[in-house]
């Protein structure tokens, strides 16, 4: 049995993706930190599943009569899983280091009081702008302090969660198209505590920010997060693809 299953969801990501694949890939981490990796897809009509499918190594699970919103896609990842640790994160990310992040896991996370684990997000440094530092400075400040006073709280770009207590809290609501990420771990949190680990870090494509703005995303978070805590669904239909 591995000791982390590393669960990707993935539309239509065929330009990102192969990045991340490379980095998780590498055989001497794979067999010092016994993880499998799963891609959830969810009807990509790109060459994503031709290229995740030349990665050895890499399971691959689809749909391929129907789409799948995110939270589906994560949960389908979930049950063919093996790991006692889910690491959830998204097709568009980087791990700034990802020795260092395994090492945490293995020497701060595994042994400790812990139920689920959230880390910084920040955007690839390559296409980092001013904006990108003031956002995410304040947004993972945002994350941290929400998780100190036992909110719960954690982006999809980075969730990792003990397997006992994901399907304790019933894993990823699937009516929410948006939202789903911070309504697990409001779940959670009535398991088992919830570390921010600052001194880990995922990278992120700016591409919707870019495109969207700001304001109109963290305007689309605030109106899910409360109609989440509120009225159990969110406002989206929909989260919107930006590739």
């Amino acid at each position: 049995m591995e000791r982390y299953s590393i669960i990707i969801p993935a539309l239509n990501e065929e330009k990102l993706l192969p990045r991340l694949l490379n980095q998780l890939t590498d055989p001497l981490l794979k067999e010092k930190y016994n993880y499998e990796i799963i891609i959830s897809d969810g009807r990509s009509t790109d060459r994503t599943v031709e290229i995740v499918k030349s990665f050895s190594g890499v399971l691959v699970v689809y749909s391929e009569n129907e789409n799948q919103n995110i939270a589906e896609g994560r949960n389908k990842g979930a049950k063919i899983a093996s790991g006692e640790i889910f690491i959830f994160i998204n097709a568009d990310v980087l791990f700034k280091n990802a020795e260092k992040f395994f090492h945490y896991m293995e020497n701060q996370f595994i042994s400790s009081e812990y139920s689920a684990l959230t880390c910084k997000v920040g955007v690839f440094p390559e296409e980092k702008i001013f904006s990108d530092v003031v956002f995410h400075w304040a947004y993972n400040n945002y994350f941290r302090l929400l998780n100190f006073i036992g909110i719960g709280m954690g982006r999809g770009e980075c969730q990792v969660i003990r397997r006992e207590a994901f399907f304790r809290a019933g894993g990823y609501n699937e009516k929410l198209a948006a939202g789903e990420d911070f309504d697990l771990f409001k779940r959670v949190k009535k398991f088992g505590k919830i570390i921010f680990a600052g001194k880990l870090c995922v990278y992120e494509s700016p591409r919707r920010f870019r495109k969207i703005g700001y304001f109109n995303v963290t305007w689309s978070w605030i109106k899910n997060a409360f109609a989440v805590i509120l009225k159990n669904k969110s406002i989206s239909n929909e989260w919107e693809q930006v590739r």
